[in-house]
């Protein structure tokens, strides 16, 4: 009778020891979870579009996260960040803000917003508070290979098509080239004068893509604004485009924001 009654009670304090196990593992599994970010927004930059991203896009899809890419407009810094906006308030959960060349602004910008939990430059500008894209330009000596062209009669920029190859994509084929040219979207003049507001990144981790072939932003540029950003740098050896041509290493720096932002 006494050893019955005694394998009962270890019985019951082996139900009781998994149950806690269980509901351990839950909580921990809950708040391992909760530390993921799977919203992703891509934002373009000038000279191309947002179809740029579909390699990016594709890679993160198929690795479970929720990825969004803003149609920014490139009429206005106003006007691309109210894009960018439009698009975050469709989400729910936290969400990491990814922007190239000048959509670097535009997250600086929009990064702002309570969703935003981190910042990922690819190749991009990273403006302070107060500052404008024409002061970062001005700042050190143009690539000059750069092929920005001064501002045409109604006050829109567009990029050379004699150097949009050797000075926007060098890794991509020139059929690549040709096309991305020839249907390049130009960006308003007013955005190199428009300042920033608030920089997110002095609120936000940020992560930062260093293209060290890059010749429209000096890759120096990059290394001057991720350094002041406190970013943490990852350089590739390619172009402007670096996203295009390396989708793989450069989604691999997203999915280290998503796991590392929350942290």
């Amino acid at each position: 009778m006494k050893n019955q009654l005694n394998l009962r009670k270890s019985k019951g304090l082996i139900k009781l020891t998994f149950v806690a196990f269980l509901l351990l593992f839950m909580v921990t599994n809950t708040a391992f979870s909760q530390k993921q970010v799977k919203n992703i927004v891509l934002v373009h930059g000038a000279f191309a579009d947002g179809s740029g991203w579909e390699g990016v896009y594709n890679i993160l899809k198929n690795k479970g996260y929720n990825v969004s890419v803003v149609a920014n407009p490139n009429t206005s810094l106003a006007d691309d960040v109210t894009a960018t906006n439009r698009v975050l308030d469709r989400i729910d959960g936290p969400v990491i803000l990814v922007g190239h060349s000048y959509g670097g602004a535009i997250i600086t910008e929009a990064g702002t917003s309570e969703k935003v939990v981190g910042l990922v430059y690819i190749s991009a500008f990273v403006p302070d508070s107060g500052e404008s894209l024409l002061k970062l330009l001005q700042s050190g000596p143009p690539s000059p290979n750069s092929g920005i062209l001064p501002p045409s009669k109604d006050g829109f920029v567009w990029y050379d098509k004699a150097k949009y190859h050797s000075g926007f994509c060098a890794d991509l084929s020139k059929e690549k080239a040709d096309f991305m040219a020839d249907s390049q979207v130009p960006v308003s003049a007013s955005v190199f004068g428009s300042t920033i507001t608030n920089a997110a990144w002095k609120t936000k981790p940020s992560w930062y893509v260093v293209a060290t072939e890059d010749q429209t932003i000096p890759a120096d540029a990059e290394r001057f604004m991720a350094k002041r950003a406190n970013a943490k740098v990852t350089e590739i050896k390619g172009s402007h485009v670096v996203f295009i041509s390396q989708p793989k290493a450069v989604a691999d720096v997203i999915v280290s924001a998503a796991n590392g932002s929350l942290k």
